[in-house]
């Protein structure tokens, strides 16, 4: 295992996840689809950096070092930044100025960096200071909802907001319910009906290219966990 890993919930209605991690050794791993951003705090060969992630449409293999550092905050699917338009960092990053050894420049103002501990109490500045909204349209989407404006708005509002289609979105999220079943045990071909893949083709051309396996692959790493 190249990571040692931790992850909480948060309180912040913004926020799916808080996590923090370390590198136990040098090695590649797999960056998998989300459709979710991320801010991730660096601590690496005693420098530090601030980097905001942008959703991820497809796997992508990554490297790392050993003794690596890392505080992360996941959004939750419908949050986002103005000064910073998730549809700029699909599949992409950018890391921010950094001033001094512990603070980092966002909208002209140093900001220390967050840690584990602390992550709720940054996320409540963000939005207290208007850099973090939430588009109540997508919510209304993805839960199927009707809503009373236009059809052409509620895209440019989705996609504003997420940084992906509608379609993209639920391709991501069916292909991370299938991983699921199947880490669980739930057969091949009993996952393809659940989830509505066509047939198995189509599932593990959707898994291989959003999570870089195959379905037969992730039974087996799942094994030997």
């Amino acid at each position: 295992m190249i990571f040692e890993l931790n992850a909480r919930p948060s309180d912040s209605p913004y926020v799916d996840q808080v996590w923090q991690a370390r590198s136990e050794r040098s090695g590649v791993f797999q960056s998998i689809a989300t459709n979710q951003w991320q801010m991730v705090v660096t601590h690496r060969e005693g420098k530090s950096m601030f980097t905001v992630r942008g959703p991820e449409t497809r796997a992508t293999p990554l490297s790392c070092d050993a003794g690596g550092e890392w505080v992360g905050i996941r959004f939750q699917v419908g949050a986002f930044m103005p000064q910073l338009p998730v549809n700029a960092l699909v599949d992409t990053d950018i890391t921010l100025p950094g001033f001094g050894a512990r603070s980092f420049y966002l909208d002209g103002t140093a900001w220390q960096f967050p840690d584990f501990e602390n992550a709720d109490t940054f996320v409540a500045r963000l939005v207290r200071e208007e850099l973090l909204d939430f588009e109540p349209v997508v919510d209304k989407v993805l839960q199927g909802r009707l809503s009373d404006i236009s059809t052409r708005s509620v895209q440019r509002r989705f996609v504003h907001a997420t940084g992906l289609t509608r379609r993209s979105v639920q391709q991501i999220e069916r292909a991370r319910s299938a991983m699921t079943l199947l880490q669980n045990g739930m057969s091949i071909l009993d996952t393809v009906y659940e989830v509505g893949y066509y047939d198995q083709p189509h599932m593990t051309r959707s898994l291989k290219r959003l999570f870089g396996q195959t379905p037969a692959e992730i039974v087996v790493n799942k094994s030997l966990e």
